[in-house]
């Protein structure tokens, strides 16, 4: 092949050059499959194998490509993170049991009036709510919008959390003995506007998951959830039996 040109003259190693064409060229979609083996990329860029091995080393240690002996990287995709329906769960120890780093944008942390959130939770409309709107984190990749409401007069104490790598269950538990044992929750596919899409880092074609909770300990509203998570990297399970079955709610959308 031949013809791709780095700046032999200029200060920036010729490996540097190539890792940052190669990174560019993975965005923009042209390995789709595999990358091209180091004797091709040494031809094309016309360097030496020693050189395409560095700056393929660097894409591994970044995770963009996976390679093992012998073999051509590879892009490297995202498992999705499945999430069980069969018990209360929570993001942050979803996320971090796939090996990969929950970490949140905190948007909005403080104390509000909401009627329509307080009468879905079964309170009176002037009660005042804690409200926490985060977008969720994998490592560094985008993963969900998240907003919560809880009663101020359970959750007062949670005011002073930092929630940028923690998650709320454990804290709501810690320091306001509140649990979330059980709830409903209904889960659709959406269409995300053009300021979510941009939260959330994905183009027009990807879907997203609009997920709403009402979260309780015993019979007790202590939550309500909005979350709208990207439909590529999140998939939710169901258990069934002969014995219990399972039972799907149809929800008329109008």
């Amino acid at each position: 092949m031949g013809g791709r040109t780095l700046v032999r003259a200029g200060g920036t190693p010729l490996w540097q050059q190539l890792l940052a064409d190669l990174r560019r060229r993975l965005e923009d979609g042209e390995f789709s499959t595999a990358l091209p083996a180091e004797l091709t990329l040494a031809s094309e860029y016309a360097v030496s194998r020693h050189t395409v091995r560095e700056a393929l080393r660097r894409m591994r240690d970044d995770g963009a490509v996976v390679a093992s002996r012998g073999r051509v990287a590879r892009p490297a995709v995202a498992e999705p993170i499945e999430q069980p329906l069969d018990e209360p769960y929570s993001l942050y120890v979803a996320v971090e049991a796939t090996g990969r780093t929950q970490r949140s944008v905190v948007h909005s942390f403080d104390v509000r009036r909401d009627g329509v959130v307080a009468a879905r939770m079964g309170l009176e409309e002037s009660t005042p709510l804690v409200h926490l709107e985060r977008l969720r984190l994998a490592d560094s990749e985008p993963l969900a919008v998240d907003r919560v409401w809880l009663p101020e007069e359970l959750a007062a104490p949670l005011l002073d959390v930092d929630f940028t790598h923690t998650g709320l269950y454990p804290e709501y538990r810690r320091r306001c003995g509140i649990r979330v044992d059980g709830g409903d929750e209904n889960i659709r596919a959406v269409v995300p506007g053009p300021g979510e899409r941009d939260l959330l880092g994905i183009g027009a074609e990807t879907a997203v998951l609009s997920i709403e909770r009402l979260g309780l300990s015993g019979d007790r509203p202590v939550e309500w959830r909005h979350t709208l998570v990207r439909g590529d990297r999140f998939s939710v399970t169901a258990r069934f039996s002969a014995r219990a079955g399972y039972r799907v709610d149809l929800v008329d959308p109008s």
